[in-house]
């Protein structure tokens, strides 16, 4: 299995001959808190995954036993200048944004603590994977602020805007089960199986073609919040880039051929 580092926090790891990248958040003296090195260290290995035409999915995994991530590194914060919390915005939506726009479907595996930045990171993927031991909750007014990594826009588009509103003004954390039940994650399954089923999840997606993944994903994301109408011109826009690809014409041999596509992945 093929490992890259970015940085001190930051491990990838390639599975399934290369076309899945687990993206692993490794500060476990931390629980992954995200410091300003840790941020850049993210959007690092992200520009990296979102450059590499042979990854098809990737998976957002943590080393630490009882955490995803708590969010913000609150003790480097407190040693900040308001002069320091200004030059390190823009670092830490890097981390945010480069999780977001990876191009093709992105997995949170999630268990233990779940909280405020490490809750967006998991947001920020396609599906989450949780198991029984997750506590997931973005309680950033109770410190006095908002959420900053995209949960105030990404949460409603999960749960609704009450459902959203309710989350982020009482700052409550939220467990596995009742997370499961509103949607705030996709999967639940047994405490320490969160890793391994996500992986799985990955390999059955990777499966397919890697054209038509990155098209149904750019579909899928530029579609939310506009009407039908130009939602299914987003839609045709992406139906047109695979039509006439490599991927389509392998995927209907393969098909009439009753044989595994092998996709040219253009």
């Amino acid at each position: 299995m093929a490992e890259e580092r970015f940085g001190e926090f930051v491990l990838v790891r390639r599975h399934e001959e290369g076309v899945v990248a687990e993206l692993v958040l490794d500060r476990p003296k931390a629980m992954n808190a995200v410091s300003t090195e840790m941020a850049r260290s993210v959007a690092a290995a992200c520009s990296a995954l979102a450059g590499d035409p042979t990854v098809r999915v990737v998976v957002l995994t943590s080393t630490h036993e009882r955490a995803f991530c708590v969010g913000a590194d609150l003790k480097e914060r407190n040693s900040f200048s308001d002069a320091d919390l200004v030059r390190q915005r823009p670092v830490t939506r890097g981390a945010y944004t480069g999780v977001l726009e990876l191009p093709v479907p992105a997995i949170a595996a999630v268990h233990g603590f779940a909280l405020g930045g490490g809750f967006e990171m998991a947001l920020a993927c396609d599906l989450i994977v949780a198991d029984r031991t997750a506590v997931v909750g973005l309680p950033e007014v109770s410190v006095g602020v908002i959420p900053g990594g995209g949960g105030t826009q990404l949460l409603p588009r999960r749960v609704g805007a009450a459902r959203a509103a309710e989350l982020i003004f009482t700052a409550r954390r939220v467990e596995a089960e009742e997370a499961h039940r509103l949607g705030l994650v996709d999967q639940l399954v047994e405490a320490g199986e969160d890793r391994a089923e996500a992986l799985s999840l990955a390999a059955r997606i990777a499966a397919n073609s890697p054209v038509g993944l990155r098209a149904a994903k750019r579909a899928l994301r530029l579609g939310q919040g506009l009407d039908l109408r130009a939602g299914l011109e987003v839609e045709d826009a992406a139906w047109r880039a695979v039509a006439f690809s490599g991927d389509r014409a392998e995927g209907v041999a393969a098909f009439n051929e009753g044989r595994v596509a092998r996709w040219p992945g253009q």
